[in-house]
Parts: C-alpha cells; structure tokens; sequence
C-alpha cells in the first residue's frame, strides 16, 4: 500500500537504502593495513593484544573510545512524513 504520493514500496525501499549508507560507513571505518605500535593521537604504546585483535590499529583504547563518543551518523532525512518533507 502506498503513502500519499510514494509508489508502493518506496517505504522499503528508504529503509533498504538507510541500512546500505549505515553498512557502508561501518566498512569505511574499519582500519587497515599495518597496526602502529603507538597510538596516532596520544603517543602512548598501543599493546600487543589490540595490534592482534584489531588489524591495522591506528589509536589506544582511550583515543578510539573518545573518537566514538564524537562520531557523527548520517544526517540524511529518509521518512516519508510530509511533516519531514517541509524540513
């Protein structure tokens, strides 16, 4: 069944695309490459066991624990309301 003026599925078809950005910004940011054996942003060691856990490791626990807390999410408004279409 179709909202308003969407065609049927168009619903699906914004949640399909949603999980598609959210995917591919978690691919993004999976590091790569070789771990540091410093951290990028502090200098502190970066110990053995994350290097060997998290390949191509750039930051310690504490720097990457506050990058998250920062982490922005897609600002892109996908519902179908007429409400967020005048936004």
């Amino acid at each position: 069944m179709a909202n308003g003026w969407a065609r049927d599925g168009a619903v699906q078809d914004q949640i399909d695309d949603s999980i598609k950005d959210a995917v591919r910004n978690a691919r993004a940011s999976i590091p790569a490459g070789a771990s540091a054996t410093h951290c990028d942003e502090c200098e502190e060691p970066i110990p053995e066991a994350r290097r060997k856990a998290v390949p191509g490791v750039r930051t310690c626990v504490k720097c990457q624990s506050e990058r998250d807390k920062t982490r922005v999410h897609s600002g892109i408004n996908r519902r179908g309301s007429k409400d967020s279409q005048l936004r």
